[in-house]
């Protein structure tokens, strides 16, 4: 289905930018535009200006800190995540999952931000960020305000950017002596995901600590707090991070659609959860 005819700005400052959202509420960020073309194509929103910001050099900068710290701006593209190397080096996971994302064409497009702030369910960067502990930074009407990530995913499609905002950069702690995991299972290579986790547990001979997120079993990332609680003073062993991955199950209602069925998707749910850990505490998946 062809777009219908939208108006387009191509904006040369973030206040520029901020403007134009502030005064149309029709308008809507267009950076990488990989999800919200499609979107337009199937009418599935009511766009009626396009704001174009990929090519404002404040969005598209990553800067890594000597503490291993690092803010990513959020028209940074998954081809530049996974090509530098300095982040690579202090958050390695988040170059490695844009590494994995859908073909070249779409990595050196589509942008961290795009797929934070568009929210599917199946988006592959909310439940990491959640899990990292970061902090998006948001440019308004009124100047910038920082929202950490688990509260700025709200709902299906939705996040916690207030009229006239857009998302500026995504600010990731220092990852210290904890440890990433990150797991998925897609029905197909390039397809959608039906499960996903993301943890960050730092362990000595037991886990000292543990943040654990699920993807793909609701509107926004969901903390499996069961499970956290359940590994804290464990040993990391694959018997025990199998016990406690069975409570990743726990208050979940996951949908069931053309992908999988809810009791298919909570099956997984404890997969994809036992492999993010083990791999988180370096015992491997």
């Amino acid at each position: 289905m062809l777009l219908r005819s939208v108006e387009y700005l191509r904006a040369d400052t973030i206040a520029d930018a901020v403007q134009a959202l502030h005064d149309d509420d029709g308008a809507r960020v267009l950076a990488g535009g990989q999800s919200l073309l499609n979107v337009l194509k199937h009418r599935a929103a009511d766009v009626d200006l396009l704001v174009d910001v990929s090519r404002l050099e404040e969005l598209r900068t990553i800067t890594v800190h000597s503490d291993g710290g690092a803010e990513i701006g959020a028209a940074v593209t998954y081809d530049e995540l996974d090509r530098h190397a300095d982040l690579r080096a202090a958050q390695a996971k988040v170059s490695e999952v844009a590494n994995g994302l859908v073909d070249q064409q779409v990595r050196c497009r589509g942008t961290i931000g795009g797929n934070a702030c568009f929210n599917d369910p199946g988006s592959n960067y909310p439940p990491l960020l959640v899990a990292l502990g970061a902090t998006m930074r948001l440019a308004g009407p009124e100047g910038e305000r920082e929202v950490p990530a688990g509260e700025f995913f709200m709902s299906s499609y939705q996040v916690a950017l207030r009229r006239g905002e857009l998302l500026r950069s995504i600010v990731l702690p220092p990852i210290g002596d904890a440890g990433v995991g990150y797991s998925s299972v897609q029905i197909a290579r390039d397809g959608w995901a039906v499960a996903r986790a993301a943890a960050r547990v730092r362990a000595d001979r037991t886990t000292q600590d543990a943040r654990i997120v699920l993807g793909c079993i609701a509107g926004r990332p969901v903390r499996a707090t069961a499970v956290e609680e359940r590994l804290r003073g464990a040993e990391p062993v694959p018997d025990a991070v199998r016990a406690a991955a069975d409570a990743a199950v726990e208050g979940i209602d996951p949908p069931s659609d053309s992908h999988a069925s809810a009791g298919y998707r909570r099956d997984l749910t404890r997969v994809v959860v036992r492999r993010a850990v083990l791999e988180a505490a370096g015992r491997g998946g």
